[in-house]
């Protein structure tokens, strides 16, 4: 496409989208105008025609039409003077709109053959309707001249004054227009329906980078066990913050042997006076060191003689058994880097710098949602209904990770109830909804997604059970997790993805996986990734089950965790392996 040069449209009031800026609109994770750009990329010049855009790299041409906002045919005036200073000018310009979230390069390489074996003034493109789309075309560069310049004004012209007598259309597919935000719902629905799934790693890669992070806040470091620091910690005070002792011996001044000094310093107790030369005194670990002290003598390695003097025995190292002020950290040194989970030994080491609170992201609070009016959790089970196996034990589980449960509750199977549910969901930053993700006819989970614009990072999965697992983040933060409804599945994917979702949420780094030998892999690998209950060996790694029920967690009994499977394993290939904690 060489001889090719490409005006793509990307200005307009927008009305009927409530003025936005449409072409940036995102379907099938790309914006509508990356779409256009992406169909005219083998062209030899492109220019972008509306408000600037600072995004777009130094090769693409910007214009804007005059006035802004003054119609296509003012939009494509406004490109074609910005090619008229070019040298070599192509024979051909393809014109296109940037609110056609499906065309292909493919599409306009139909075109520009039409346009050339046809000789044709203009070729544009037919939708499924057989009605022309005169903003996806191809026109020779002399006609699309003539017809500008036959034009007495070219402000909010229509098109058709531009068309000229000798044209042709080709049927295409990819070029349905988005004009309303119907449009754009229906084209991401389309969009998400022909996504491949994803494979774990993949989603997990997603929920990492693309989800937004929870809001950073002030914590006593206590009340923050879960959370992940914001910045980094930094010492208050250094450690030691005095030279201490390191071990129980002898404070001693100057070579020896010493004379012993019948005070004694205990941890916490009142220091020894000062030392002379050719003074020990008697001293325990973590004691303040008495002034003078030259080094500590440990226990086993000095004799007290009957004359009152301390001797050190022959052949013992020559240490100093003293741990010097700062010498692990002074005040001001960075202890923990920001992303750092706050653990136990975070709260230890923020005690040991005298920190008491911290700039951390979460605890991460949840919202357990069961969905099914089939379920029930308590009473006596009526004709059609099932026990509600997993909810009661999810909050333990999502406790492992440090994850808080707000509340669980029970969706009934209603038309709007998804909506109702997502509105609402204002005081947590984790929404797990376990059912209603299969696709079937009460499984309307991501249309309601869809509905409320959320901004999807999970659609399905390549992977069994969970295949169906969806995930997406609310504009009010939220990140919503939708688990299969069969209780092993839902389980056994959420253990698959947490971690990717709080590094998502908290900016913790991803969890260090444990890998080892699966004994069995071959009689369990299929054509996808499977996730299968599994117990240790001792000899090292671990042997899968190769039966497995997902309507219950019998699976589970007597486990000590699951394995990944990859898609084609073979005995003693290394597997991911997910602890069971509880």
């Amino acid at each position: 496409m060489t001889t090719v040069d490409a005006i793509v449209l990307a200005g307009g009031r927008a009305s009927r989208m409530g003025g936005v800026d449409k072409p940036a609109i995102v379907v099938g994770g790309q914006s509508m105008l990356d779409a256009a750009l992406g169909a005219v990329a083998g062209c030899a010049r492109t220019v972008v025609v509306g408000p600037h855009r600072p995004e777009l790299p130094p090769e693409i041409l910007q214009a804007q039409e005059i006035p802004a906002g003054g119609g296509p045919v003012a939009a494509i005036a406004a490109g074609m003077g910005m090619l008229a200073g070019c040298e070599f000018p192509a024979g051909h310009i393809v014109v296109l709109a940037a609110d056609m979230p499906f065309l292909t390069m493919q599409a306009v390489d139909e075109l520009l053959m039409h346009a050339r074996e046809s000789g044709a003034d203009a070729v544009f493109a037919a939708d499924a309707s057989g009605r022309p789309q005169y903003l996806v075309g191809v026109w020779r560069r002399t006609a699309l001249c003539e017809a500008l310049n036959a034009l007495d004004s070219l402000v909010n012209r229509p098109m058709k004054a531009l068309v000229p007598v000798d044209t042709a259309l080709v049927p295409l597919p990819g070029v349905d227009d988005c004009d309303t935000p119907e449009d754009v719902r229906r084209a991401r629905t389309a969009a998400a329906r022909a996504a491949e799934p994803l494979s774990l790693d993949e989603a997990r890669d997603i929920l990492r980078r693309r989800t937004t992070r929870i809001p950073a806040r002030q914590l006593a470091v206590r009340a923050a066990r879960g959370a992940a620091l914001a910045e980094p910690m930094l010492a208050v005070a250094a450690l030691p913050r005095f030279d201490v002792s390191a071990m129980d011996g002898y404070a001693v001044s100057g070579d020896g042997p010493w004379r012993l000094r019948r005070d004694i310093g205990f941890a916490g107790g009142q220091r020894p006076v000062g030392l002379l030369d050719g003074e020990a005194v008697r001293i325990a670990t973590g004691a303040h060191l008495p002034d003078g002290t030259g080094s500590v003598v440990r226990d086993e390695w000095v004799r007290v003689g009957d004359d009152g003097f301390l001797y050190r025995l022959p052949d013992t190292p020559i240490r100093d058994d003293v741990r010097r002020r700062g010498e692990d950290w002074q005040a001001g040194d960075e202890v923990a880097a920001a992303g750092t989970p706050v653990t136990a030994a975070l709260i230890s080491l923020a005690a040991s710098a005298e920190v008491s609170t911290v700039a951390v992201r979460g605890p991460v609070r949840a919202r357990i949602v069961m969905t099914g009016d089939e379920i029930r959790g308590e009473g006596p089970l009526h004709a059609g209904q099932t026990r509600d196996s997993i909810g009661p034990v999810l909050p333990d589980m999502l406790a492992w990770y440090g994850i808080v449960t707000v509340d669980r509750v029970h969706l009934r199977d209603t038309a709007n109830a998804f909506d109702e549910v997502l509105a609402a969901t204002t005081d947590c930053d984790l929404l797990i909804i376990v059912g209603a993700t299969g696709g079937g006819a009460a499984d309307q989970l991501r249309d309601a997604l869809d509905r409320t614009e959320a901004r999807m990072l999970l659609r399905r999965l390549r992977l069994r059970p969970g295949g169906s697992t969806v995930a997406a983040q609310l504009d009010s933060g939220p990140v919503v997790i939708g688990l299969p409804g069969n209780p092993y599945a839902a389980v056994a994917t959420l253990l698959a993805l947490i971690d990717a979702i709080l590094a998502g949420l908290t900016g913790a780094p991803p969890a260090h996986r444990i890998v080892g030998p699966l004994a069995n892999a071959t009689e369990l690998a299929g054509h996808v990734a499977r996730i299968v209950p599994a117990h240790a060996l001792p000899e090292g790694g671990w042997h899968g089950d190769l039966r497995l029920r997902t309507a219950h967690l019998a699976n589970l009994l007597g486990r000590d965790g699951l394995v990944i499977v990859p898609a084609d394993a073979t005995d003693g290939d290394l597997v991911e392996f997910i602890p069971l904690r509880g």
